[in-house]
């Protein structure tokens, strides 16, 4: 995103933040540069990363005038819950690494809002906590492991959570080449070497609430495997060494049977994946390529969209996920068919800038460009974008 103004070094606190590159550039101040580069980076060249949100600027609004506006409805019904904002609050891994408030910031601010919000099985705060403490729609982001008895526990505990969907995650059955990782020698918990010692000893307002505060932890994996606990290991060889590779549809189709309830595939990409997805009974799919962590050269989400809902979106719920750095971008997604959009850097940036008040900020932002948007487009509700309101360039 080009930036023009302000420039970087007038951005020291929440209140200078004014749009999600804002808070990156305030995220950039805060964190130990291996931190910062895990939420940031991408795999390979992060061509895909870039193309994720590139490729809304390739798509322009027509609006329509006189519309009498000054009454919106920027609500929608996603798997079932209303919701404030065609938005969801992606789920992301090792929250409390980012802010000492991680998750629960997060939680709270998605409740304030009503807006769904997701955690991952590699949370750091465990699914009860979270279930018993936010009322608003959640949903368990949930990896497909090798250990069949992890599988089955995160099941049981997100259904006694009373979380309202599982959103399967289907394209990390290995590991992107994430370089930046490699090169800054990323783990979690961190370790703190000769290396990298100097970054985090630069930012000891991190430091000290990472030492001093509550002990980090992956609770909903604890119970099953050491790094759950205090044992280092890098996002690579989670991936590579503890989720399943050999998952298939047959897989796919057993969980969603075991939960029960609403059933969303997060990772899919193309038409086939999509009908299948619609076949085997899921309520939707988060078209999504991880955030452009993985498959480095895949297509970005919002370029394969339009082919997606063409097939499938009268029988599936189709999320748009990643890239979403604007509210104009939403307005997108949905004039394209899209049920939401949704993203995880768009308020982690925030997260990792100001805790709890830089995703409040940063969710009235987004809030505020999608009804302004809305307005000056014409419509009163979300419903009424349509394709007649895109034109590619």
């Amino acid at each position: 995103m080009a930036r023009t103004f302000p420039v970087p070094h007038s951005i020291r606190r929440v209140d200078d933040c004014h749009n999600i590159e804002d808070f990156r550039t305030l995220a950039h101040r805060k964190l130990p540069f291996p931190v910062f580069h895990y939420i940031d980076g991408a795999g390979d060249d992060e061509l895909t990363k870039a193309r994720n949100t590139a490729a809304y600027n390739d798509v322009d609004l027509v609006p329509n005038v006189l519309a009498g506006v000054e009454t919106i409805d920027t609500s929608t019904t996603i798997m079932g819950r209303k919701t404030a904002l065609p938005l969801v609050l992606s789920p992301t891994a090792l929250q409390r690494l980012f802010h000492w408030q991680g998750e629960r910031a997060v939680a709270r601010v998605a409740e304030r809002h009503n807006l769904w919000f997701g955690i991952s099985s590699l949370s750091s705060v465990s699914i009860e906590e979270v279930g018993a403490n936010y009322s608003g729609p959640k949903m368990l982001q949930y990896y497909y492991h090798r250990d069949r008895g992890l599988n089955a526990a995160l099941v049981e505990r997100a259904r006694a959570a009373k979380f309202d969907a599982i959103a399967l995650t289907v394209d990390t059955i290995v590991s992107g080449n994430r370089e930046r990782c490699k090169r800054t020698k990323f783990k979690t918990p961190p370790e703190f070497t000769p290396a990298s010692f100097l970054s985090y000893a630069m930012k000891p307002a991190w430091g000290l609430n990472f030492l001093l505060r509550e002990k980090f932890s992956l609770p909903n994996l604890e119970t099953h495997v050491a790094e759950g606990s205090s044992d280092a290991i890098s996002i690579q060889d989670y991936f590579d060494k503890m989720l399943d590779p050999n998952m298939d549809w047959a897989a796919v189709e057993q969980l969603r049977n075991d939960w029960g309830g609403k059933f969303c595939l997060k990772g899919i990409m193309s038409v086939g994946d999509a009908r299948r997805a619609a076949d085997i009974g899921c309520d939707a799919i988060m078209v999504s390529n991880h955030g452009g962590r993985q498959l480095d050269g895949s297509r970005a989400p919002f370029d394969q969209l339009e082919e997606i809902v063409d097939a499938v979106g009268d029988r599936i719920e189709v999320i748009c996920d990643g890239g979403v750095r604007r509210g104009t971008h939403v307005l997108k997604a949905l004039a394209t068919g899209a049920t939401a959009a949704s993203g995880g850097r768009l308020y982690l940036y925030a997260l990792a800038a100001a805790g709890e008040a830089g995703v409040e900020r940063a969710v009235c932002i987004l809030r505020d460009e999608v009804a302004r948007g809305m307005r000056l487009m014409g419509v009163k509700s979300v419903a009424e974008l349509n394709r007649a309101m895109l034109r590619r360039r």
